[in-house]
């Protein structure tokens, strides 16, 4: 489905790159991929990584495009449609979003209205090809787009659609910054394990491969992560021990109200970017 489109990013930074060589790796020809970026030193990383066609200039960059991807921070996502927009309506490619914050209204409105646009939030993962991504979609994405759509999100891992695009925040709160969540776990367990006594290979190496091992096996196992836990967990013993610390420190409550946090500060985004309607 990819290997004969168009494919043009706005924006040459980490996520671009995973989807680069995401979708290389799954037969798409470098020649058809187009990265825009203003840094010389992300254009110059991504050319030594991929043989794809590079530009200073957005418009340029997208001029044959079928798909257009705009892999920008929130903060320069007005700009960036701003400076391609009249080169993208006679066109009309579809548009896929990686913005946190931004809704389908902003950028369609800063495109100038009318535009096939899917919402994604992807995570860093990406970079490994493990990523977990949602996905939504405005009401001029036809059901080909959003095969399209799909297909480019599971070039570098898990795309899942979500139907209100209100919930993006949520999906955010959960994947988008997820993985910080569990390197900030990572990072406590492994300073306890030195505090503990083990050596600092030892614990660094066990610590990862612990997270490995678990989210393999919840991946794998098709059961539950409650049920998991209560598998490991013996009355009495090493695990329920530490477990009680966790629930007497109330840490369900903590990371509801961090995922909470997360989806609001998503929102605030939003409504910053709706602050310049006309």
């Amino acid at each position: 489905m990819l290997k004969d489109l168009h494919i043009a990013f706005i924006g040459g930074g980490n996520m671009a790159r995973s989807l680069v060589g995401g979708l290389i790796e799954r037969g798409c020809k470098p020649g058809y991929i187009s990265v825009a970026d203003p840094s010389p030193e992300q254009r110059a990383l991504i050319s030594r990584r991929s043989p794809v066609r590079m530009s200073a200039d957005g418009a340029g960059a997208m001029r044959d495009a079928d798909v257009v991807v705009f892999a920008v921070k929130p903060q320069m996502m007005k700009g960036a449609a701003a400076g391609v927009a009249a080169a993208l309506q006679p066109r009309r490619p579809l548009v896929v979003s990686v913005a946190a914050g931004i809704t389908t209204q902003d950028l369609d409105r800063w495109l100038g209205g009318g535009n096939a646009i899917v919402r994604v939030m992807p995570n860093t993962p990406a970079l490994l090809g493990a990523g977990a991504a949602g996905l939504y979609a405005n009401k001029n994405v036809d059901a080909g787009q959003r095969a399209t759509a799909q297909a480019l999100m599971e070039a570098v891992g898990t795309a899942l659609w979500i139907d209100d695009e209100s919930l993006m925040d949520a999906v955010t709160a959960l994947s988008g910054s997820g993985p910080a969540y569990f390197f900030l776990l990572m990072e406590a367990m492994e300073a306890a394990a030195l505090e503990l006594g083990l050596p600092p290979e030892a614990a660094r190496r066990l610590t990862l491969q612990t997270a490995f091992g678990a989210a393999r096996m919840a991946l794998e196992s098709g059961v539950a992560p409650a049920e998991l836990r209560a598998q490991v967990t013996s009355p009495g013993g090493t695990t329920a021990a530490a477990l009680q610390v966790f629930e007497d420190a109330k840490l369900r409550a903590i990371v509801a109200r961090a995922l909470t946090a997360a989806r609001d500060r998503g929102r605030q985004l939003s409504q910053e970017a709706a602050k310049d309607k006309p």
